[in-house]
């Protein structure tokens, strides 16, 4: 998953500076989703929803930075139960910490191993060149640009585990700001856009490089043909990439109109997924556990419930463009609701402001056609409604058994909490620190 990266921030969309060939070739062998959303318009949040199926706000991941509950059950733990070997590498952003990304602390109850993780290098957020990361606790630095150390550090875990079935999660942390990519990154992108441009784009051009490293060291290892790589990006774009950086959709990360929402999305599978597929079937990161559920055969009582997602694997090596379920999203007083080609939008939950689109014939989300389709617009509304309702029943701790076992902490500064004081003399000079530090006031300028 990658980190800001925008729904028009590929080649198969055209963008007038990234080729990304590999996501290309990737998306050429599989299927490609065109109306992929991640499960809220920042990040942690749709990590959260990436790891249980369900909407945000019912994790307690209302923000970002925010921590996710406890009590929630990750697809990692699941399939570790059923005998996976499982890893995480990169950003984490679930246990309550802002600011740029800093090793994860072993005492840290929220790290990826209590929420099922056997192998994790890890940082708390957005982290770029030669990062300081925590190996399970430890924490070390590592040299190069961040995209090809995790990928690496992912194929030495994958190589060491190839004879077992194994479940990586690869969290990229481009292009995030602050924007720093290395030079040979940067060489395709055009000499006269400004240098935190061409460093913005640079840090895309250098994922797309570690996805065909990814991707060819599978093959070189006999793993590709039955393994599922399922590539998106964990919220829309930045008003730095422009429109186009969005394909030209209403909005940026933040919003809920389409390019905060819509992101890049390709699911590659040899053994089961014909390639070259292109669909327009409304999908979400909260389809991902409920999917991977549905091929591995877990058992129904596996997932915390209820779930917001459903599985797409009906969908693999089908023309189908009809979904079931409507797909809720919610971001602080923000909403909205996809219901196939109809989208419900309200940019004010608690004075109910609701406007309704057409996607088919309105993907600027440009005329809201509420009032002339009243009926389905209160079809949806109630439905949203509905929908709240039993997001509020999640909130209060109703869907663990004995209810809520920890009251959710307030999230903060890593530099504010006593657990990283200690490390804040010794980080103070690094670069993607020391900005940050000074404008907190933890330390003096050199």
């Amino acid at each position: 998953m990658s980190d800001d990266q925008g729904w028009g921030q590929v080649g198969y969309y055209n963008h007038p500076i990234l080729k990304t060939p590999n996501l290309v070739e990737m998306a050429k062998n599989g299927l490609r989703l065109d109306r992929f959303y991640a499960g809220a318009p920042v990040c942690s949040p749709t990590r959260a929803s990436v790891l249980t199926g369900r909407a945000n706000d019912r994790t307690a991941v209302f923000a970002h930075g925010e921590p996710m509950r406890i009590q929630e059950k990750t697809i990692a733990q699941v399939l570790k139960g059923m005998g996976y070997t499982t890893a995480h590498f990169g950003k984490w952003h679930l246990d309550g910490l802002k600011g740029p990304g800093v090793p994860i602390l072993k005492e840290d109850i929220r790290n990826p191993g209590y929420f099922g993780f056997d192998e994790w290098i890890s940082v708390t957020n957005f982290f770029d060149i030669d990062p300081l990361m925590s190996h399970k606790g430890e924490i070390k630095e590592y040299t190069g640009s961040s995209s090809d150390i995790i990928v690496r550090q992912a194929l030495e875990f994958i190589s060491k585990n190839k004879d077992d079935p194994f479940f990586v999660v690869i969290w990229y942390g481009s292009p995030h700001d602050p924007w720093s990519a290395l030079a040979r990154d940067k060489s395709e992108i055009p000499q006269q856009l400004e240098e935190k441009d061409r460093n913005y784009l640079g840090e895309i051009v250098e994922m797309d490089k570690s996805i065909g490293v990814l991707r060819n060291e599978l093959k070189n290892k006999g793993l590709a043909q039955n393994t599922i790589l399922w590539f998106n990006s964990d919220n829309g774009g930045l008003p730095q990439g422009g429109k186009e950086g969005v394909g030209g959709l209403r909005g940026f990360k933040g919003s809920v109109y389409e390019g905060g929402l819509r992101v890049p999305c390709i699911i590659e599978w040899p053994a089961q997924i014909d390639g070259g597929q292109i669909s327009n079937y409304p999908a979400s990161t909260m389809d991902i556990f409920p999917t991977i559920h549905s091929i591995v055969g877990l058992a129904s009582n596996q997932m915390v419930r209820p779930i917001d997602g459903i599985s797409i694997q009906p969908i693999f090596n089908s023309t189908t463009t009809i979904r079931q379920k409507p797909i809720p999203f919610k971001y602080r007083n923000k909403g909205a609701l996809i219901d196939n080609d109809y989208k419900l939008v309200v940019e004010d939950i608690e004075k109910k402001h609701y406007a309704l689109y057409d996607l088919k014939v309105d993907t600027d989300e440009n005329e809201d056609i509420l009032s002339t389709h009243a009926e389905k617009g209160s079809e949806m509304i109630e439905y949203y409604e509905h929908w709240l309702e039993s997001v509020k029943h999640s909130i209060a701790g109703n869907d663990y058994e004995g209810g809520l076992s920890v009251p959710d902490p307030d999230s903060e500064f890593w530099w504010d909490t006593p657990a990283y004081k200690p490390y804040i003399e010794k980080w103070k000079d690094r670069p993607e620190y020391h900005d940050r530090l000074k404008r907190a006031n933890k330390i003096e300028d050199r």
